[in-house]
């Protein structure tokens, strides 16, 4: 079957997909690629190292998935995805089982959480795709479950905390077990300069595919700043969540917070749940399918949630505490907006969080409006003169942890 010529980004017809996939992909009603799709599919077809960086919600899952899941139909071999949470593994995955059927193909996720028994029985069936989180990955290495030595394509998704958040000896493990020879691809929104540095380390010859700025917030997304006293944040909230009638995703700086927060809403008799580490799988599992079908109009999270979960038609963000990693907020507001909509993120600042406030729109290379409430005294923020001196939220760990990482990988061991 023939098809009339397309312009460029208007169909994923010409960017080398088979047409087994294509037809898949118009069954799913996926006819226009979003950019980061367009730029990375070709250049993953080919089998060439990748950085790609793009906005929450731009559909980066399957701007790997679809070169991944035709060159293991055309060649032996595996992959292997690293993410950072057990949410965004699920996710990927769901991702993945749209389109590995087609070719007989099985995946096996390794989290922490769920059933050790389960995952040896997944991998007894000789996946093609393996998804993982660092820790469990590990687990399974050390008890002799999982072999490596045939892993042929490598995914960091979330490359950045993948690199930076204290997976980096796990990571230099794992990677000890899988082969040079191999296509790596990492992506996220954000790609700090030091952590391409490391991972250009690792590569060969990677083509950086740059779709927005590192740290560029979704489009489509109206962002506030509310400069509130702390004592005043739940009654600023409640005039908030009477304001706003959709679905509503609240952060919490805290595990501890999240659940206060939790039930100050559900005494005000909203539908609510909360997910952090603190809860098990089953419980976060349930609370996001709950949040996903309507069950709960709001769900509390901590920045566990800020990446991967991708929940359609959130009307509203709401940053009830800055998050200590300024970096996050672009992935916490990039759970509204998604696939072209528009959202709402609302942030809360108190009077003395004016540096986190200046870290934020460093990142984000625009001021945060800010907003009054007409119930609420307008409140300004107070600068200090040590201020002045605060470094970026978690800087003074990252050039530590940028060297342990080089550490491990300087002359990594075969087993």
């Amino acid at each position: 079957m023939t098809h009339p010529p397309q312009q460029p980004n208007s169909s994923f017809y010409g960017l080398g997909i088979a047409p087994k996939i294509l037809e898949t992909l118009d069954h799913m009603r996926f006819t226009i690629p979003t950019p980061i799709q367009h730029k990375a599919i070709p250049i993953a077809i080919e089998g060439k190292d990748i950085i790609g960086v793009a906005q929450t919600g731009t559909g980066k899952t399957l701007a790997f998935a679809i070169p991944i899941i035709q060159r293991l139909s055309q060649r032996k071999g595996r992959c292997l995805v690293l993410v950072p949470t057990r949410e965004l593994a699920i996710q990927v995955d769901e991702t993945f089982q749209k389109l590995s059927p087609l070719f007989g193909m099985r995946s096996a996720v390794l989290i922490g959480g769920a059933s050790m028994h389960v995952q040896i029985q997944a991998l007894r069936r000789n996946p093609r795709i393996l998804i993982a989180t660092p820790g469990r990955l590990v687990d399974h290495i050390g008890q002799g479950t999982v072999l490596l030595a045939d892993v042929n394509i490598l995914v960091l998704d979330e490359a950045d905390r993948m690199l930076d958040m204290g997976f980096l000896p796990q990571i230099a493990q794992v990677l000890r077990y899988i082969p040079k020879d191999r296509q790596t691809m990492l992506f996220s929104a954000t790609i700090p300069a030091e952590v391409i540095k490391i991972g250009m380390a690792h590569m060969k010859l990677p083509i950086n595919i740059e779709v927005a700025p590192s740290g560029t917030a979704a489009e489509g997304v109206i962002q506030e700043l509310f400069i509130v006293k702390r004592e005043s944040k739940q009654r600023l909230l409640s005039k908030l969540l009477a304001q706003y009638h959709g679905s509503v995703l609240l952060f919490s700086r805290t595990k501890i917070g999240a659940s206060k927060i939790t039930r100050f809403i559900k005494g005000m008799g909203y539908n609510v749940a909360e997910i952090h580490s603190n809860r098990s799988l089953a419980q976060r599992r349930e609370a996001l399918e709950g949040f996903k079908v309507g069950k709960y109009r709001i769900l509390v999270a901590t920045d566990i949630a800020a990446r991967g979960i991708d929940v359609s038609g959130i009307e509203v963000v709401i940053n009830y505490d800055l998050p200590e990693d300024s970096e996050n907020y672009v992935h916490r507001i990039g759970r509204t907006a998604r696939a072209g909509c528009e959202g709402r993120a609302i942030s809360f600042a108190t009077p003395d969080q004016s540096a986190d406030v200046k870290n934020i729109e460093r990142i984000i290379k625009t001021a945060l409006p800010v907003s009054s409430h007409p119930e609420f005294p307008k409140e300004s923020f107070v600068t200090t003169q040590a201020e002045g001196f605060r470094p970026r939220s978690g800087a003074h760990r990252r050039p530590h942890r940028a060297r342990h990482f080089s550490a491990h990988f300087r002359r990594p061991k075969r087993p």
